[in-house]
């Protein structure tokens, strides 16, 4: 236990820090005057109508009862049906896919295992992990080749404690689109060393360029893969929070074992909304995909043009990862600066690891006008200080 203050808070809690994202949007949200927003990974569209059209008509008619503990049987199906080789007996349905990866971190986590993360990563990995009484264990990919998924250097970093290896592909904050080659040959290492695959999913449909199927897909043998996934950016749903784990039957079942005692299930009315997203019509989802696109060709275009910066061309999500190693200070520092300074709002990358030291994140969920006001700050501070 740790004292704070006259109150004992448990070791594991006391650990876990505050994301940098977070500590970047509270500053935002204190600031006066008009910031550009580019830290924060949200689509900046509305939820489809017919999704919402959905959610009215459920709890119009009396839908906001309980479901049952892994969710409603249409709508895992629904789920399964875009899963090869899985069966609605495969997944359960969680409020978000944050509550999804945790579920997963607790069931085949084990107390004083190791979880290995590529980085930079996500830092809720690292967060969930140390929750889980479990270790992380922080790899660094390769800058050069654009933080792309090292097989080697991964598997170097397994142990006979190896408890899990987390793979996210599109990455955030990287942008990166994993080779299924090399997820393979890492998914094969971590079954030799009887560890989990936790596949975090929840940027597909979000590709621009490398394959766009499942890891589970990928590998030699999916029981060994659990697959975090999620409503929140493929159909701009984040407040819905609706996600799901899908894996192997009996991994699911003990996750809807402990489910039961975190939130019962998630919200009856999210998930009506999440059936009519999954099966409804696709064209609003197919609308975002091109206007992300066109974004990403602007950043892609824009980072180019301005000189000390520069940033691996994002393969997927939404998210390109400046190198901003050339300006004075550690990223926390030139983010705030840049907040203070020239009114734009970014992710520090030190925030996703040590890996991410000298980067900053900047989210293109946001439309052009938005990303020529931000850049056109990046480029008057890095003219300023360079």
């Amino acid at each position: 236990m740790t004292d704070s203050g006259n109150h004992r808070i448990t070791e594991r809690v006391a650990a876990s820090e505050r994301s940098a994202i977070r500590v970047m949007f509270d500053m935002a949200e204190a600031h006066d005057g008009e910031l550009v927003r580019l830290e924060v990974g949200e689509p900046d569209f509305d939820t489809p109508e017919h999704v919402t059209e959905a959610a009215f008509e459920a709890a119009r008619s009396g839908e906001t009862h309980y479901t049952s503990n892994a969710g409603m049987p249409e709508l895992r199906e629904a789920i399964a049906a875009g899963r090869e080789g899985r069966t609605a007996e495969d997944v359960v349905v969680t409020t978000g896919g944050m509550e999804a990866l945790h579920l997963a971190m607790l069931t085949v986590a084990e107390s004083g295992s190791e979880v290995v993360i590529p980085a930079p990563s996500w830092p809720n990995y690292a967060v969930q992990a140390r929750l889980a009484d479990a270790t992380p264990i922080e790899v660094g990919l390769p800058e050069e080749e654009g933080f792309a998924l090292d097989p080697e250097t991964m598997i170097d970093a397994m142990t006979e404690e190896t408890s899990v290896v987390v793979l996210t592909s599109p990455s955030n904050p990287t942008g990166r689109v994993f080779e299924p080659e090399a997820v393979r040959e890492v998914a094969a290492a971590a079954a030799e060393h009887d560890a989990y695959v936790i596949a975090d999913e929840v940027y597909r449909g979000l590709v621009y360029e490398g394959a766009d199927r499942a890891m589970a897909s990928y590998v030699d043998d999916p029981e060994r893969v659990l697959t975090v996934d999620s409503c929140s950016k493929r159909y701009a749903m984040t407040g819905w929070r609706i996600g799901w784990l899908s894996g192997p039957t009996p991994v699911i079942d003990e996750v809807t074992k402990i489910h039961e005692a975190t939130t019962a299930c998630a919200s009856s009315v999210a998930q009506h909304a999440a059936l009519a997203a999954i099966e409804g019509p696709q064209e609003p989802v197919e609308r975002m995909y091109e206007a992300f696109r066109e974004r990403r060709e602007y950043v892609v275009e824009r980072i180019g043009s301005i000189p000390n910066v520069s940033a691996a061309p994002p393969e997927g999500a939404f998210y390109a990862f400046l190198d901003v190693g050339a300006l004075p200070g550690d990223t926390l520092s030139i983010a705030k600066r840049l907040l203070r300074e020239h009114g734009v709002v970014t992710a520090p990358g030190n925030g996703f690891g040590e890996a991410g030291a000298g980067y900053l994140r900047v989210s293109f969920a946001n439309d052009l006008p938005r990303l020529e006001r931000g850049f056109d700050g990046i480029e008057a501070m890095v003219r300023e200080e360079v």
